[in-house]
């Protein structure tokens, strides 16, 4: 089950169309694999929209010449509708299917490093990146903290780390209050969003950090 979701904040935000590519990118796909947040979203957007109305209530004879109003709806066109074809990735031995969100956002090759990879987005964002990152069963990224904040969406797989365990559609941010160590026993795909570079404490990680802002 799902424990970990978006603030409120975030929520809010997302419904009134204000957040950053990258973090309304992750929004989306959380809520469309969490029910929870479809719910609380729905409610969200319900209330913009009575805001919306109340603020701008016009006589609609004001607002349409009716002669253009009647040709629209005497139009008897229907635009076609299609569905998006799912997009797969393939890392390593395992394929998988990619979010709706991501279905026509472009990513890069993916480039391996032991039992890591990853993946950029093709999202021009500021000093925001966005990457699909992808840790092979049994592995694990070195304790770290962050220097600005690190948003991890897991995808697909398992994954651990100091505060607990997370499944598909969990949703955490952190910042530099936070040290951890995320590891997987079975493998684990996950949309990651940073905003500056991962700061290593322990062992030859260490020796990253000095090029750290070239790499994140």
């Amino acid at each position: 089950m799902i424990k970990h979701h978006p603030s409120n904040e975030l929520l809010a935000k997302f419904s009134e169309g204000n957040l950053p590519a990258t973090l309304s990118v992750a929004v989306a796909i959380h809520v469309e694999m969490c029910p929870v947040c479809q719910k609380e979203l729905a409610a969200l957007e319900a209330k913009n929209a009575d805001t919306v109305f109340a603020e701008s209530a016009i006589d609609m004879d004001d607002m349409f010449d009716s002669s253009m109003f009647d040709a629209i709806t005497a139009d008897e066109t229907i635009d076609e509708v299609y569905e998006q074809a799912q997009v797969s990735v393939d890392v390593k031995d395992k394929t998988y299917t990619l979010p709706r969100a991501l279905t026509r956002i472009g990513h890069s090759k993916f480039m391996q490093i032991g039992k890591l990879a990853r993946s950029r987005i093709d999202l021009d964002d500021g000093a925001l990146r966005a990457s699909l990152l992808h840790i092979d069963a049994g592995g694990e990224i070195p304790e770290h903290t962050h220097t600005g904040f690190e948003l991890t969406l897991l995808l697909d797989g398992e994954f651990s780390d100091e505060d607990g365990h997370y499944v598909p559609g969990d949703f955490m941010m952190l910042d530099g209050r936070h040290n951890h160590t995320p590891k997987t026993e079975q493998g684990c795909l996950c949309f990651t969003v940073v905003s500056s570079a991962l700061h290593f404490n322990k062992g030859i990680s260490k020796l990253l950090n000095p090029i750290g802002n070239l790499i994140y």
